[in-house]
């Protein structure tokens, strides 16, 4: 009887201490979400009359370096970096500075987010080590934001710099000469804060400095500026639009892209160029088009006689302005581009809409009398034609009706094309929505500033979708338009060529002034919507 009380007693004390094993597992506490701590610094922090080349920083925890190279700003800029050491996990920083400091001058380090701890990866977040030559720390500051003078979305990594206006001061600065002071608005913010400035009188200037070199690279860097000098100290803040200057054109040299074609790559603005081709005296035929997202133009030439696998050349020459250059175009036996012509829009045509044919090739002409557009009835529309020649685009204008069905025959002979050739019979069919498909939007624009402005709807990845040129007219309609989320996008047009300018530094000239309403407009299939847009700044 006993033995069975204690089988009993054997049972439940075992349980109740595999119970107790489970209630007591441990889980390893809460998680570390504290930064390093800055311990110890020698010299120490904000010292002055600074004479030695190394500094040393203790912290309270092992620490590692992310990225230090592109995180520590160094203000003024030394020409040769700071050496910073140990890049494996430490509890202390050696800084060596191997450049010569200049006398009566206040530096900052600014860390920015590279120095964090071991285990979890907790940033010290701007930490900034500050030291003088001189007897004092400069303790001024300048504060601004900045911004892309034409998209919405502003760069990260944006170098704010300041520029002293002294006896050595000179328009081309910012092409040869590291600035007084920088800072830099890193991966998170589009603010600034320059620190540490002495009194003076200084030149503004924003650049994505994407070599970090601190100077102007035209040809790849945006660059935004102050156009007045700024006196500090100043409790204004200043706001800097940057923008891709293109400067001055310049042709580089052409290469064949076809049999009867060449890419001729450029910088700065094609409008206007003029273009000349020569085989011996023979001045060959030349049309030039635009190569979409490219800087570059497509020159179409018609070909002199190539004997078989036997490399020729032809003379190229480039005109604009005072701006001219010659160049050597080797050609080979290639295949030739042929007559090609596809609709741009697929099968369905937005009421909204014209309906285009893009074509392989630059048109010659096109002959109305050999073209027909009819409806599902085999009614005859009348229709008008346009030919864009820098786009290659045959476009067809007509009232379009809803729910309706066409057909475009081009007969024998009604486009020819650069060559000299010209189309098969053709047909294109294609058909409508009904207008309950579509939206329709109306702005009204309240403190215009000035006229003409270009008016502009944007989708969410910033591509332009629709676009009203107003010359006075604060009213804008825009009609069936398809349903999607916008964004309304206004330009200043100030030189009125209907498209936006950028700025240019050596001309101190300003981007044309970009507006961006600050909601998305959400147009839905069969409404109408109506958004007074307030310009005023």
């Amino acid at each position: 009887m006993f033995q069975g009380y204690y089988k009993y007693f054997y049972l439940i004390f075992a349980l109740a201490v595999v119970g107790c094993a489970k209630r007591g597992t441990i889980n390893g506490g809460l998680k570390d979400t504290l930064a390093p701590v800055l311990r110890n610094a020698n010299p120490k922090n904000y010292t002055t009359d600074f004479k030695g080349n190394t500094i040393k920083l203790t912290f309270d925890e092992y620490i590692k370096l992310k990225n230090v190279n592109k995180q520590l700003i160094v203000s003024p800029p030394m020409e040769k970096a700071p050496e910073i050491t140990p890049q494996v996990a430490s509890k202390y920083l050696n800084v060596k500075i191997n450049d010569t400091l200049l006398p009566n001058t206040t530096y900052s380090l600014n860390f920015g987010q590279s120095i964090e701890d071991n285990n979890e990866g907790n940033p010290y977040r701007q930490f900034k080590y500050v030291f003088s030559t001189g007897p004092y720390i400069d303790s001024l500051s300048l504060s601004g934001s900045i911004k892309d003078a034409y998209t919405k979305k502003t760069d990260n990594f944006v170098s704010v710099m300041l520029y002293e206006v002294d006896d050595k001061y000179s328009d081309s600065i910012v092409y040869k000469k590291n600035p007084r002071y920088v800072t830099n608005t890193l991966d998170s913010s589009t603010v600034f804060k320059l620190e540490n400035l002495k009194a003076g009188k200084y030149l503004l200037v924003a650049l994505q400095d994407q070599n970090s070199n601190y100077k102007l690279d035209p040809k790849t860097e945006k660059i935004g500026f102050r156009k007045q000098f700024v006196t500090v100290p100043n409790d204004s803040l200043f706001e800097i639009a940057l923008f891709q200057q293109q400067g001055k054109f310049k042709a580089f040299k052409p290469s064949q892209s076809s049999g009867n074609s060449a890419f001729l790559g450029y910088t700065g603005d094609p409008k206007d160029v003029k273009l000349k081709l020569r085989k011996g005296n023979e001045e060959l035929r030349v049309i030039a088009t635009k190569v979409p997202k490219k800087d570059s133009l497509q020159v179409w030439f018609k070909p002199p006689s190539i004997e078989k696998n036997k490399v020729d050349s032809l003379a190229v020459e480039v005109q604009k302005g005072d701006y001219s250059e010659n160049f050597v175009l080797k050609i080979k036996n290639q295949k030739k581009d042929t007559l090609n012509l596809k609709p741009i829009q697929g099968s369905v045509l937005a009421l909204g809409e014209k309906y285009i044919l893009g074509s392989g090739i630059p048109l010659k002409g096109y002959d109305l009398s050999k073209m027909k557009l009819t409806d599902k009835d085999s009614t005859a529309v009348k229709f008008t034609t346009e030919y864009d020649e820098p786009n290659m685009e045959l476009r067809f204008d007509f009232v379009r009706e809803e729910l309706q069905k066409y057909k475009l025959e081009l007969l024998p002979g009604a486009v020819t094309d650069f060559m000299e050739a010209a189309n098969d019979t053709l047909v294109y069919r294609f058909e409508t929505k009904n207008a309950s498909d579509y939206g329709n939007l109306k702005l009204s624009l309240e403190n215009v500033r000035q006229y003409p402005i270009i008016v502009e709807l944007t989708d969410k990845n910033e591509n332009l979708q629709y676009s009203y040129y107003s010359e006075n007219n604060p009213e804008i309609d825009f009609t069936l338009i398809k349903p999607d989320t916008y964004t309304i996008r206004i330009i200043y047009d100030d030189n009125k060529n209907k498209q936006w300018d950028s700025g240019d530094f050596v001309l101190k000239r300003q981007s044309e002034e970009v507006i961006y309403f600050p909601k998305e407009i959400d147009v839905r299939a069969n409404w109408d919507v109506v958004q007074p847009v307030n310009l005023k700044p």
